[in-house]
């Protein structure tokens, strides 16, 4: 059954037991999930009312691509999933003659390599809906600037759960240009998307928080 297709609860206890998935992955991608959803319900509050009616337009693209970055997060729990299976059973190979061993690094690099994308998109949703997020508090309606303030918050901590998953795979690969690259690519967007939740939070706090 897929992630996307279980109650809350169920996934949560998978997340809880001696099980190999889901782990950090999956759960990077459910956190953002439920990030971006907060960021929609504001949009469901806002749309049909009279008077936010001048961003009503932009409020229902804006939760059009929210839809999307959902189920996309949602489809990234299981891919994480996935992407392990290889990876272990690369870890299996018998290296017992040269032929062996150098049969074993070659699938284990490219397993550890194909182990890394997922993350990286786990991320780059996850900066996306960051994005969506600061339009919402800017158009949104300001009875729900709380749940764009939580909603961020899970967003953030999903894209430095994403960052680490990458880190730990693209230390372990032979090729250092291709891991370092991926490596800068993730420390530069997780330093602006951090950055960016911060002071999205920020602004929220501002809002909320008695003087």
């Amino acid at each position: 059954m897929r992630f996307a297709e279980k109650q809350s609860q169920q996934v949560i206890e998978e997340l809880a037991a001696k099980l190999p998935v889901p782990g950090g992955g999956g759960a990077a991608a459910f956190v953002g999930a439920v990030g971006t959803a907060l960021g929609n319900m504001v949009g469901s509050f806002t749309k049909g009312k009279k008077k936010f009616a001048a961003v009503e337009e932009d409020i229902i693209e804006l939760q059009k691509k929210c839809d999307a970055t959902q189920k996309r997060l949602l489809d990234l729990m299981d891919e994480d999933a996935l992407m392990f299976e290889p990876l272990s059973k690369a870890y299996a190979m018998k290296e017992t003659t040269e032929e062996e061993r150098l049969e074993k690094e070659r699938v284990l690099e490219q397993t550890t390599l194909d182990a890394c994308k997922v993350p990286l998109e786990i991320m780059e949703e996850c900066c996306l809906a960051v994005d969506y997020l600061e339009e919402f508090l800017k158009k949104g309606n300001p009875l729900l600037v709380s749940d764009v303030g939580v909603g961020v918050l899970c967003c953030k901590a999903a894209i430095l759960g994403a960052a680490l998953n990458v880190y730990v795979n693209t230390r372990l690969m032979k090729n250092r240009d291709v891991a370092e690259e991926m490596n800068a690519k993730t420390t530069a967007r997780t330093e602006a998307y951090a950055e960016k939740a911060d002071m999205i939070y920020a602004s929220v706090l501002k809002q909320v928080k008695p003087s």
